[in-house]
């Protein structure tokens, strides 16, 4: 892979804090979503079933958005000791493609594989 060309870095890294603020936006605009279903309320126990299982929905999507902004972090924080786009595991270049597609991704697409395995 080659490494990132400084305007490859720019795209990526204005991506990167554009990701940032639209996960932080949707964190704050669902957390409603997730909250707490209220058994004592006067629904019937098919709207109190679909209650429940749209406030899981709403708890397992904000835990992979908040997943997603940890990484996002990071990535960030790896832009600043001027490590982006390596691969955090080989070390080798993890290429723009890849990038472009993820650009919180940590490692090369050879080494994800293998953690996947």
């Amino acid at each position: 892979m080659e490494e990132l060309t400084s305007s490859q870095r720019d795209e990526l890294f204005h991506r990167l804090l554009d990701l940032k603020d639209e996960l932080e936006q949707l964190l704050d605009g669902s957390s409603a979503s997730s909250e707490v279903v209220d058994l004592d309320q006067p629904i019937g126990r098919l709207s109190r079933i679909d209650a429940l299982q749209q406030q899981e929905m709403a708890k397992a999507t904000r835990a992979g958005h908040h997943q997603r902004l940890l990484q996002i972090e990071a990535a960030l924080r790896v832009f600043k000791l001027d490590r982006y786009g390596e691969c955090r595991r080989c070390e080798e270049p993890i290429g723009y493609l890849r990038l472009n597609v993820r650009p919180e991704s940590p490692f090369c697409l050879d080494c994800q594989k293998q953690s996947e395995k």
